[in-house]
């Protein structure tokens, strides 16, 4: 399992570019020896863009929802209306 985990924190910094030099030049003389490794890249590149996907729609809801408690709610009214009034 330590070894996955490993794999995993190189992949990242791969994908990252926080690779030192010399990590980075023994990475990519290990894609050259393994060639399941840029497989494995590419998914895990494909589980980041995910991540970022569930993370933005998540961040949006909350948006949405604040943004239905403060215009839509009578006890925000009063700051309804100022904002409003800046319009």
């Amino acid at each position: 399992m330590r070894t996955s985990l490993n794999e995993i924190k190189q992949i990242d910094d791969h994908l990252f570019s926080q690779a030192t030099v010399e990590d980075a030049l023994l990475f990519d003389a290990m894609l050259i020896i393994d060639p399941n490794l840029s497989y494995k890249i590419m998914w895990q590149k494909r589980a980041h863009q995910l991540v970022q996907q569930y993370s933005r729609r998540t961040l949006k809801a909350e948006i949405e929802s604040v943004h239905q408690k403060l215009f839509n709610e009578p006890a925000n009214q009063s700051f309804r209306q100022r904002i409003m009034n800046l319009f």
